[in-house]
């Protein structure tokens, strides 16, 4: 006698396989667009030197490149977190995302400087619509005891966007594809951002906030007008010989900032959702945490953009050779990272982020030791120990500054927080991609040719790096306002502002 058995599946689990396969879909599709973002600023400081050459760009031009991006994201975060709370997370997303893939190719087909500069500034600004959504919607999409796994995932593709940027975009300059030279480190985004957005409409969910806050549009007018009257003189004062209109624009930033601050202080007593909760800021750690983002982010712009034109201009390597001269900064902030956040920090506390502050600064002083000694003929292999003693004190840093800043905040301020930490990093990012102009070219005479050129490029590579070091020193000195021992805040990377520090810390790798 046989007895069989028949599996049959009910309409309910069916529909339970279906909506858990849809998920899985819409974190590859959300994960994807962070990676493309994040690959996306990484890749471009590699290929400045082959834009600068091809296009004839100023080098205030190729300061915006860089600044003006980091600027619009910045201007736009929180408020592109806000929108999709109240209009809808998918629908942001897919707007970010489309209008993203349409700057890129803007960029890759810009006729002159000028035009790549503005494409990259909408670039930012479509990017801040976009990546404000994409843990908003994992926080909607994923249940509690999911998350931990989740954001695991985050974490290695945050680390691998932060070593494959600079090589993807050293192999697609090289390659050379099609004679587009530079074009395409910004055209491989129009293949993924199309899927990306086709998927995305099929596969996301929607979600909104259940009680979301108002939109703070003059706060946003007034941080970004204030911050281009500071930045757009710092960065064509040098070639236009300082004129004065720069100093009383550089001057009136103040007053525009002042006039955030007041109308911010309204805003907060008329409907409790200004753009900046000023509140925060009597925490005394957050204030501290703020000042050491905001400062991190100076010395971050300045070195990245300086060391690029170092090994390309100064030192004549090729794309790739500097590409992969950057490995083992990449691989050392991995490694540093993971060990702070799982076990140093929760048993020794700020000090280390501390002993990070002082070792980049070590990693530095060697670097300009180094540089010095081996002058013009030094070799990607004698880089190498500055840069994994820069990278591991970078990582000791970067990881476990968001929970030390946020340890103190109120719960029913940590969204708030979180938004602002990331925006004011990349405001610093911004102020020192424009300081470029005064620590490094403002070192360089003009009318120079190779291989004097060189050789200037050199010394003021040089230069520049005891300004960062200076930055570092007063990093270490701000950080004794921050918790002894912060607590840990699995929450406080999903908030109104999204994907936070998990991407935009590693950002200017490379």
């Amino acid at each position: 006698m046989t007895s069989t058995t028949t599996s049959s599946t009910t309409p309910e689990s069916a529909a339970t396989a279906a909506a858990d396969r849809r998920r899985w879909f819409a974190l590859a599709i959300v994960m994807t667009a962070a990676f493309m973002d994040l690959v996306d600023v990484t890749i471009v400081n590699i290929a400045i030197p082959s834009i600068q050459k091809d296009t004839g760009a100023s080098f205030s031009s190729i300061q915006w490149i860089t600044a003006g991006y980091a600027l619009a994201f910045a201007a736009g975060l929180i408020t592109g977190g806000r929108l999709g709370d109240i209009h809808g997370r998918k629908k942001l997303f897919l707007i970010g995302i489309g209008g993203f893939t349409l700057a890129s190719a803007l960029c890759g087909f810009a006729a002159n400087p000028e035009m790549l500069v503005a494409s990259r500034i909408l670039q930012g600004a479509m990017a801040a619509m976009m990546v404000p959504q994409v843990l908003s919607i994992v926080h909607a999409t994923f249940p509690a005891h999911e998350r931990g796994k989740v954001f695991g995932l985050f974490g290695a593709v945050v680390g691998l966007g932060a070593v494959s940027g600079p090589l993807l975009g050293a192999l697609l300059t090289e390659w050379n594809l099609f004679g587009l030279e530079w074009r395409p480190i910004f055209l491989i985004n129009l293949p993924v951002g199309i899927a990306g957005l086709v998927l995305g409409i099929k596969f996301i969910s929607e979600s909104k906030a259940p009680k979301a806050l108002k939109l703070d549009l003059v706060g946003m007018v007034l941080v970004t007008l204030g911050l281009l009257m500071l930045l757009y003189p710092l960065t064509r004062g040098r070639e236009l010989g300082w004129p004065l209109w720069g100093h009383l624009s550089m001057a009136g930033s103040i007053l525009v900032f002042a006039g955030l601050i007041a109308y911010e202080r309204m805003k907060a007593r008329r409907d409790g959702s200004p753009l900046i909760e000023l509140s925060l800021f009597k925490v005394k750690s957050f204030a501290a945490g703020i000042a050491v983002q905001a400062t991190f982010g100076v010395g971050l712009g300045i070195f990245f953009l300086v060391w690029t034109l170092y090994m390309q201009i100064g030192l004549g390597w090729s794309a790739l050779r500097a590409g992969l001269t950057g490995v083992p900064f990449s691989i050392a902030v991995s490694v540093a990272a993971g060990m702070s956040v799982q076990k140093l920090v929760p048993r020794f506390g700020r000090k280390v982020l501390q002993a990070g502050a002082l070792t980049m600064v070590a990693g530095l002083l060697i670097y300009i030791w180094e540089a010095d000694r081996y002058g013009m003929g030094i070799a990607p292999w004698q880089m190498a120990l500055p840069l994994v003693v820069m990278g591991l004190g970078m990582g000791l840093i970067v990881a476990p500054l968001t929970d030390a800043v946020l340890s103190e905040v109120p719960k029913e301020h940590s969204g708030s927080a979180s938004g602002l930490i990331n925006t004011v990093q990349q405001m610093g990012n911004a102020l020192g991609l424009g300081l470029v102009s005064v620590v490094f070219f403002g070192s360089i005479g003009d009318d120079l040719v190779p291989p004097q050129l060189n050789r200037a490029f050199v010394d003021g590579f040089q230069h520049s790096l005891w300004y960062v070091a200076g930055v570092l020193a007063v990093i270490f000195l701000v950080m004794f306002a921050l918790p002894a021992k912060p607590q840990q805040h699995v929450e406080g990377a999903v908030d109104e502002a999204g994907l936070l520090d998990l991407t935009k810390d590693a950002q200017p790798v490379g």
